[in-house]
């Protein structure tokens, strides 16, 4: 393989990649302080044993595996491995199964959760996980000076939602009670004068108001708004995950450093360089660590996935693709299709996302639901599967993809399918026959290569079969989710997106993606009728009836009103070298590497 020579140059004078690039580069020695392989490693495939340890690439950098504040694929990957959750899913049914937590009750009317906590897990540095540190954890992510960009996961908790907004006021009867105890103590209507503290992340009086508490040193007691018969699984969220809160008292936003992070998963943290390596290794606190066989985890930062696969085939990564180990190159894929060795160890796995146009409908000519009825039903999604993306995505007409619980299996034929005949009848009945007088119409997308060839490609189609035009507009990324984030009159007509699951439940898809006053809605839709279904279907304690609440939402959103064209369900394709024993691929919540083993 050549790399282009002013790139090479740099790559060779750049200390953080000499790692990943000296077996191509020509750089007879490492740059002063760079990241260097171990002995073993730095020799050529045919001349080494590979090591006793998992080499994984990422692309971009890791900025935080603080479980209050990550955000990122990458970023949740790595908690995964560190932090340990009350609950963990089984990766067959995605059912919620004990982790932290040995067991749990809920109360007649669904609305209280009793989490009983194991008492054999530990941090790294010995000391017990209790109840309080998970009470501790939520009261910090709850605080609206953590500024956890998941706290709206928190909001089925008791009072969560206000708190967080600074909306919430201690009752009026708790702070005449207080203030006939101190002269001092300001009355309800001045809540300003509570004030937090790193080792108190909210006042106490409004602490005590939040519906989590610990009963006891390993009892942790949850009450909910409403009844939520998917807060099992909600509760693997890293926004759940206990905290070791002396650590983040003493070091703040310095905790998650080698020298200081205290964790709880199957590994700890052993080094971090970053932009370049992430070091993990077997945790001899965690309770299960008799059953983790992989002792360390190297994670590389790659800045390209043709270099991941380049390599890949040289033995310096065991494994590659998915959304956090480096897309396999949509270009290779053929190769890697009829390579004897690639095609040996290519693995095909469903994700819990959905690829999919949205709707601005605040906007013409799309606030009319026969032009996205149109639309939606003009998109040969197979062939741009066959054709453009050459992935193993499967077509999508619903949202949620399906194994996920409320998920409509694609065999009920909910949605719009393509049909072109249907697609020209319904853009005559909106007033454009044959596409005449259709008004200009912009599809934004985030930059990538393949999104690019997506969006180029529907504009093809659209002219093909209703005769319009559109314009395609690429946006970077941080200006991409800006538009999305704060719409307004100036967001296009069209916007591409994807949302891949935070849980395995229905509720993660329809009620947080496009309730018109809780979800991200960024389609700016407002349907009575569907936000009085996901929000039944959230306090629906019987799972059949639970379901069919989220078909109906389902046919609302993508048949009825076509306020979204999902375009398909996305399939992850991975190359795993086969020493790698035991794999099996996570949808969501980063990996189970503690289950594999090496050979």
């Amino acid at each position: 393989m050549k790399l282009n020579q002013q790139l090479l140059a740099l790559f060779c004078q750049t200390s953080f990649l000499w790692l990943i690039v000296a077996f191509l580069s020509g750089c007879e020695n490492p740059p002063t302080g760079a990241v260097t392989a171990s002995a073993n490693e730095s020799q050529t495939a045919g001349q080494k044993k590979p090591p006793n340890y998992i080499r994984i690439p990422f692309q971009g950098d890791v900025s935080t595996f603080d479980p209050g504040l990550t955000f990122e694929l990458v970023q949740i990957e790595i908690v995964g491995q560190l932090f340990v959750g009350l609950t963990n899913f089984d990766h067959n049914a995605y059912q919620a199964i004990p982790d932290l937590a040995t067991d749990w009750q809920i109360s007649t009317d669904g609305t209280v959760y009793t989490f009983h906590l194991r008492k054999d897990a530990k941090w790294t540095n010995g000391e017990p996980i209790t109840a309080h540190d998970v009470v501790w954890a939520i009261q910090r992510n709850v605080a609206p000076e953590t500024k956890s960009p998941n706290a709206f996961s928190l909001y089925v908790i008791k009072n969560a939602q206000a708190i967080n907004k600074g909306e919430f006021t201690v009752p009026t009867a708790q702070a005449a009670t207080k203030k006939d105890k101190t002269d001092n103590t300001p009355s309800a209507a001045t809540p300003p004068a509570q004030t937090s503290s790193p080792s108190q992340p909210l006042p106490p009086a409004i602490a005590a108001q939040l519906g989590v508490r610990a009963i006891d040193d390993y009892t942790v007691e949850f009450t909910l708004e409403h009844s939520a018969a998917y807060f099992p699984a909600l509760v693997n969220m890293w926004t759940y995950r206990p905290l070791p809160r002396k650590v983040i008292e003493q070091h703040g936003e310095d905790w998650i450093l080698p020298q200081f992070i205290q964790t709880s998963g199957p590994y700890k943290l052993s080094d971090w360089k970053k932009g370049s390596q992430l070091i993990l290794t077997k945790n001899p606190q965690y309770y299960d660590k008799d059953k983790v066989n992989i002792p360390e985890i190297h994670y590389y930062t790659v800045p390209e996935n043709s270099l991941g696969l380049a390599m890949y085939e040289q033995n310096e990564l065991d494994i590659m693709g998915g959304q956090v180990y480096l897309d396999l190159p949509q270009t290779e894929i053929p190769r890697i299709k009829t390579d004897p060795v690639l095609r040996r160890d290519l693995k095909v796995s469903p994700l819990f996302c959905t690829e999919w146009y949205g709707f601005n409908t605040r906007l013409p000519p799309v606030n009319n639901p026969l032009v996205r009825k149109a639309i939606a039903a003009a998109i040969d999604k197979q062939t741009l599967i066959d054709v453009v993306i050459k992935g193993a995505e499967a077509p999508a007409t619903t949202f949620t993809r399906p194994p996920v619980f409320g998920a409509v299996a694609p065999e009920e034929n909910v949605g719009i399918a393509f049909n072109p005949k249907q697609a020209r009848n319904w853009l005559a009945e909106a007033g454009y026959p044959d596409g005449k007088d259709f008004p200009p119409l912009v599809l934004m997308y985030n930059v990538s290569e393949v999104r690019s060839e997506v969006a180029k490609a529907v504009k093809t189609i659209l002219k093909h079969y209703l005769n319009i035009e559109i314009q395609i507009q690429p946006e970077e990324f941080d200006h991409y989710m800006e538009t999305l984030d704060h719409p307004t009159q100036t967001t296009p007509q069209m916007f591409r997106a994807g949302w891949c699951s935070d849980y395995p439940d229905a509720n993660n898809w329809l009620y947080e993606m496009f309730h018109p006053k809780s979800g991200y809605n960024w389609i700016g839709w407002d349907n009575e009728e569907f936000a009085k279904l996901t929000e039944q279907a959230q306090r629906e304690v019987d799972p059949e009836k639970r379901k069919k609440l989220y078909r109906q939402a389902e046919q609302i959103l993508n048949e009825q009103e076509a306020a979204i064209v999902p375009l398909y369900f996305s399939n992850a394709q991975f190359l795993v070298n086969p020493r790698i024993k035991n794999w099996f691929n996570m949808a969501f919540g980063g990996q189970h590497i503690n289950n594999w083993s090496l050979e």
